[in-house]
């Protein structure tokens, strides 16, 4: 696919490319989905739906269950198809004249924001200070600043009272939290937050319950914020079957089953990671902490390494579609352990370890 015009990057790769057509046989290690899901129970909820299908959705019940899950009215919520869907609305609905992506980041926020016309400004953050923020890199007036937490490539967690830093009058703050229900005790999340001015949260649904071929996720913001938005969407934007699942993914059951599959994550992240410090003497360095279902790795001449490691059977992200990235780094997805096991064994011989 070619390079967005002026960002010097394809903005619109996605791990999904690496497990298309002759990669569909491989071990996916390029998508960050959590591999065992959806669960059974999710399954026949989305089934059942199937059902009302002659109706129009009435997507009612899904949304006042997702603001009872974060403590919030109605109104400061709005059910879309996909995080990707909310991009594109806040993109085309706010009247920005100065938006700020910090990178390295999910690129779609950026990719949005060039095809609705705007000029866009980024901050890159330095692999030399761990990809932290530091709110003073922001320029004073931009309007709208896009950051994502946990990070998405550098599974990077910034602390929440650092992103508040950011939020001031006149300034949209959107928080892409998409992999925030895959960090035990979601610490250092702002959804639910009512006390940060201009504050949009996006969240996912599609991470920790595979549901990236169903679309849902949500927004989070004032109720004038999500009016606008809801303005831009077309008619009946969410299907049945996706309002039954965001229903359902937000129940307390659901809640206690994703702290669960997250504190899980958490563990087989430690086994890669220490896997991982085996071939630093071939120069691989991954960055840590990590705190996402997925660690980001440099490595020379990754082109080749990530070539081997498709021979051998498994994909893993190339690294050098995001901003701030160059073709030195991969984004490998957390799996259990005897995925990365047998991962550790090919990334050896991809390594000539």
């Amino acid at each position: 696919m070619p390079t967005e015009p002026g960002s010097g990057h394809d903005l619109r790769h996605h791990g999904d490319a690496e497990v298309r057509d002759d990669g569909r046989a491989l071990v996916d290690l390029a998508v960050n989905v959590r591999a065992d899901t959806p669960p059974g129970w999710l399954r026949e909820r989305v089934a059942a739906s199937l059902a009302g299908l002659a109706a129009y959705p009435d997507g009612r019940a899904a949304r006042a269950a997702v603001a009872a899950r974060h403590g919030l009215p109605v109104e400061r919520v709005l059910l879309t198809a996909g995080a990707a869907e909310a991009f594109v609305l806040l993109a085309r609905a706010l009247k920005v004249s100065r938006p700020v992506v910090v990178h390295p980041q999910f690129t779609e926020p950026e990719a949005a924001l060039r095809d609705a016309g705007h000029t866009v400004d980024r901050v890159l953050l330095r692999e030399t200070e761990g990809f932290r923020l530091d709110p003073a890199a922001v320029p004073e007036d931009a309007d709208l600043v896009v950051i994502g937490n946990p990070t998405n490539p550098t599974s990077v967690l910034h602390p929440a009272d650092t992103l508040v830093r950011l939020a001031r009058p006149g300034r949209t703050l959107m928080v892409d939290e998409a992999f925030m229900d895959a960090v035990p005790g979601e610490r250092e999340a702002l959804a639910g937050r009512t006390d940060v001015p201009g504050l949009v949260v996006l969240r996912s649904l599609t991470k920790t319950w595979g549901l990236a071929g169903l679309r849902v996720g949500y927004v989070l913001a004032d109720p004038e914020t999500v009016a606008l938005l809801e303005r831009a969407q077309p008619l009946w934007p969410v299907s049945t079957p996706a309002l039954a699942a965001a229903e359902a993914c937000v129940a307390p059951a659901a809640l206690a089953e994703a702290e669960e599959a997250a504190r899980g994550v958490a563990a087989d992240r430690a086994f890669l990671l220490a896997g991982l410090r085996d071939f630093a003497s071939h120069g691989l360095r991954a960055v840590s902490p990590a705190e996402a279902p997925f660690v980001l790795v440099r490595v020379p001449d990754a082109a080749a390494v990530r070539r081997r490691l498709r021979a051998l059977g498994y994909a893993v992200r190339r690294g050098d579609t995001f901003p701030g990235l160059n073709e030195e780094w991969l984004r490998l997805a957390v799996r259990d352990r005897g995925t990365t096991e047998g991962f550790l064994r090919a990334l050896g011989q991809a390594l000539g370890a």
